[in-house]
């Protein structure tokens, strides 16, 4: 009996090794894997660099995002998958296809622009913000960020979305001594991580009805649903989008945003504008169309509503700033930033009323991609007129044109691309592309809210270009502008001018299948 159990126990664990280990596809994982790489090398490399030698760091940290960059490169040729099941080769955890890839570009490339802005800041307050912890902590967020867009499983889902946001926390907060930032990060920190409980709650129960975690058997599967179980599915479905509404700053959930903004480093706020909302969007995406399609008629109206808020309440915020406020640029800058995510919305809200729920989704993203590039150009102009005015207030811009004529005429640019006005071609492109998404979905009553919200924002996004302009209040104070910051101006001046040159780049993302 027991010489038997010993011949038959071989043959029956051979089948259980092989379903658990499997081949990994480097190449596809290489993009985030990367980020984090680099990020545990410069944490160790503080180490031993002594504080005369610490840009090393900054620079290698730059040359690592530079780098997962350029692995995006070799996955353009098809869609790549890895960590699959071995019985169900087509149900995987990682999967590296067209949605992945832009979302992982404008992280990493948000990230990048982050990283050379925080340069000139790691320099200028050298004895607040500890080099080290710094760059190990950005580059962490951005591979969980970069990893979010490729998960596919609500596991991997949400564990790349707390290693986007628990460095976060920790950059928000990592200036020594300075009573707003620690208030600032306190307060991003307890409200995500009530936000993050109650979508696991969410997550929990769509998991007790379907019994799976990967998203494309939740969409198969969670049509079938015992109908004793059907209530328990919509409040997993509610649950879950909540948490997911607060990292893209929607209404009411957007609390966090303007204090965050203002007690964080202008660099790390700049970097929660983009890549925070980018990690936010692209789960809010997974979750929604990828594995809750049947539950349309649930987070359909849901998002319409949030976006008809979050727009609203966004602009006029910004629209109520005092430009002679301590900060006011920021806080602008950050109600600008709710308003944007209204629009953001828009696209995915109306792939609950339509056939053509990718069309939509590529609205967002173009919408995003345009959004990433002149946002960051405005937080990068931000931060070179910081460097004078530390009370960084609306007020201190007035004659930026008679000291600094191109970085006036590239704010000056990068506010008229929000704006959606000429020559921010391309802002004016991707708000018709959304606006009419909404329209072709039936939702005229939303494309209705955003047309008034437009008007609104521009408003206050004139009347700042319009101060840059005009006769400054005493003689032209010059910005010295340091070569990091000035890179990351260029940088994010020419994609916007290339962009509005030639909006088809990033406007074809709105007519082309990404998943």
């Amino acid at each position: 009996m027991s010489s038997l159990a010993l011949t038959t126990a071989p043959q029956s664990a051979q089948p259980l090794a092989e379903s658990v280990v499997q081949s990994v596809d480097w190449l596809a994982v290489a993009p985030p894997t990367i980020a984090a790489v680099i990020g545990l090398a410069v944490l160790v490399t503080d180490l031993f660099v002594d504080d005369t030698r610490k840009a090393l760091l900054g620079w290698t940290s730059v040359a690592g995002l530079a780098l997962s960059l350029l692995a995006l490169v070799p996955l353009l040729d098809g869609d790549r998958a890895t960590f699959c099941l071995s019985g169900s080769p087509d149900v995987c955890s990682y999967t590296a296809d067209r949605f992945t890839l832009v979302i992982q570009f404008m992280v990493l490339g948000g990230a990048l622009l982050a990283a050379l802005l925080s340069m000139t800041a790691l320099k200028d307050n050298r004895r607040e913000l500890p080099a080290g912890e710094f760059w190990f902590l950005l580059l962490s967020s951005a591979a969980g960020a970069a990893l979010l867009p490729a998960a596919r499983d609500l596991a991997t889902l949400v564990v790349a979305l707390e290693v986007a946001s628990l460095p976060a926390f920790a950059l928000v907060g990592i200036r020594h001594g300075d009573k707003r930032s620690s208030e600032a990060a306190l307060k991003f920190f307890l409200s995500s991580v009530t936000a993050t409980a109650v979508s696991l709650l969410g997550i929990s129960f769509i998991y007790a009805t379907t019994g799976t975690l990967y998203l494309t058997q939740i969409a198969d599967r969670v049509q079938n649903v015992d109908g004793q179980l059907h209530t328990v599915t919509q409040t997993g479905v509610v649950l879950t989008l909540i948490g997911f509404a607060f990292k893209t700053a929607a209404v009411p959930f957007h609390f966090w945003v303007p204090d965050t903004y203002v007690g964080a480093p202008l660099p790390v706020a700049a970097y929660l504008s983009v890549v925070g909302k980018a990690v936010g969007f692209s789960g809010l995406i997974l979750v929604t169309v990828v594995a809750l399609p049947s539950y349309a008629d649930v987070w359909g109206p849901a998002l319409a509503a949030l976006a008809a808020l979050t727009m609203t309440v966004g602009n006029v915020g910004a629209l109520r700033q005092r430009s002679t406020r301590a900060y006011s640029a920021v806080r602008l800058l950050a109600w600008s930033s709710v308003g944007q995510a209204g629009y953001l919305l828009v696209p995915i809200a109306a792939a609950a009323y339509t056939d053509d729920a990718e069309r939509a989704i590529g609205s967002t993203v173009a919408y995003a991609l345009m959004y990433a590039a002149v946002n960051l150009g405005a937080f990068a102009v931000a931060a070179l007129v910081g460097r004078t005015r530390t009370l960084n207030r609306v007020s201190d811009y007035r004659g930026l044109y008679a000291s600094s004529p191109l970085t006036a005429l590239l704010l000056g640019f990068f506010l008229l691309c929000l704006a959606g006005l000429p020559p921010g071609i391309i802002g004016l492109f991707a708000k018709v592309t959304v606006f009419s998404v909404a329209v072709d979905a039936g939702l005229g009553w939303l494309a209705v809210v955003m047309a008034v919200n437009v008007v609104i924002a521009l408003f206050y996004y004139l009347q700042w270009t319009a101060l840059l302009f005009r006769a400054p209040e005493g003689e032209p104070e010059p910005h010295r502008v340091p070569a990091p910051l000035t890179l990351a101006i260029a940088l994010t001046g020419t994609v916007g001018i290339a962009l509005s040159g030639a909006p088809q780049l990033i406007l074809r993302f709105a007519d082309t299948a990404l998943f």
